[in-house]
Parts: C-alpha cells; structure tokens; sequence
C-alpha cells in the first residue's frame, strides 16, 4: 500500500517537473553526442482531445451547475485535471528515447527510465507488435515490453540479462516514433560483430 502511494507521490511531482522544464525550455540532461527518438506520436492524439475536452467541460459546467459553491469546486477540479494532463503532455515530450555512447536508454514519461549498456545487447530489430494487455511495463517470462498505445516496434535481444524492477529480462522490446531511425542510431553504437 505504502509502495504505491510513494509511487503515485514520486509520478506526481515528476509530472509538474516536466510541466516546469518543458514550460522553461530546460530539456532534460544527456551526455555530449546522444540523439533522442520520440516515443509520443501514438498517444499525443488521445492526450490533446482530453485536455480539448476538458477545457470546454469546465466553462459549461459552470453555467450548468446552480449552486456557487460547487461552480467553484467543479472549476478548481477541472483547472487541475487541466493542468495534470498538460504535465502528462509535457513528461511524454521531454522523456524521449536516447541513444548515446554508454547505451541505449529507454523512457517513457516519467515512470520508465532505464539504460541498456551496449556491451549487453546482442541484436537490434525492428518489429510491430500488439499486446493484448493495454499497460506500459508487460513482462512475459523474461522479455520485457515498454509498450505506447499496447504497441512495440524495436526489439532489444541482450546476450547478458538486464534487472529491470526486480525482473531479469534478456530481451526489451519498446516503442519509437521512428523506430528504423533509432535501430540505426543504436548499431552503430554497437561493438563490432554484434548483429543487427
């Protein structure tokens, strides 16, 4: 139970952080010479139709609803959902993949952020996949799905285990805007003899 309110706390601040650096045009820090690949093409739709859709919501609540008082709660209510998917937006945005000279580090907004060092990685593929199951983190055996929209579309195969949350997985497969764009990027940060 505990876990879980630390986490949604922890997911909360991180979310007005990014509100804050994407607002400031502070992106976050990478190493000299990394390039970032998008991850938000798939969901940017769905985001920016509720933040629409709530900003109408809040004008004609308030001329629906007779009581002051609730007028008012129903605005501050909605001014934060507001606010809360626009920090939503802007963690997506700001939290891209990046492929630099350590290894490949895998994101997805603010609840996924982890590096994979290229002496680990065995091969680089792209394929689409869909999941069944519409969550971000899907671990099946010992391969791991950063899903966008239940879609993966690069395949990490690792030669060593990688510990991800508790989990060994010897393979992660995530998603990417422009997913032959980062599988290049990241062969060529590949040892030599490493397949791709």
């Amino acid at each position: 139970m505990w876990a879980l309110i630390r986490r949604a706390v922890l997911f909360e601040l991180r979310l007005w952080r990014s509100l804050y650096r994407w607002i400031a045009r502070r992106p976050v820090t990478r190493e000299p010479g990394a390039v970032a690949f998008s991850n938000s093409s798939a969901i940017m739709p769905a985001i920016i139709g509720f933040i629409v859709v709530s900003i109408i919501e809040i004008p004609i609540l308030h001329l629906l609803l007779p009581w002051r008082t609730v007028q008012i709660i129903s605005f501050v209510v909605g001014a934060q959902a507001v606010l809360w998917m626009i920090g939503y937006l802007a963690a997506v945005r700001i939290h891209p993949h990046i492929v630099g000279a350590s290894g490949l580090q895998v994101r997805n907004s603010t609840s996924v952020d982890f590096t994979i060092p290229w002496e680990s990685v065995s091969a680089i593929q792209t394929r689409m996949r869909s999941l069944t199951k519409n969550r971000t983190v899907v671990a099946e055996g010992d391969v791991l799905h950063i899903a966008v929209s239940s879609q993966t579309n690069v395949d990490v195969i690792l030669k060593q285990p990688i510990v991800f949350r508790d989990l060994q997985v010897s393979e992660v497969r995530l998603y990417a805007d422009d997913p032959r764009a980062l599988a290049a990027a990241a062969r060529a940060k590949l040892p030599v003899g490493i397949s791709s």
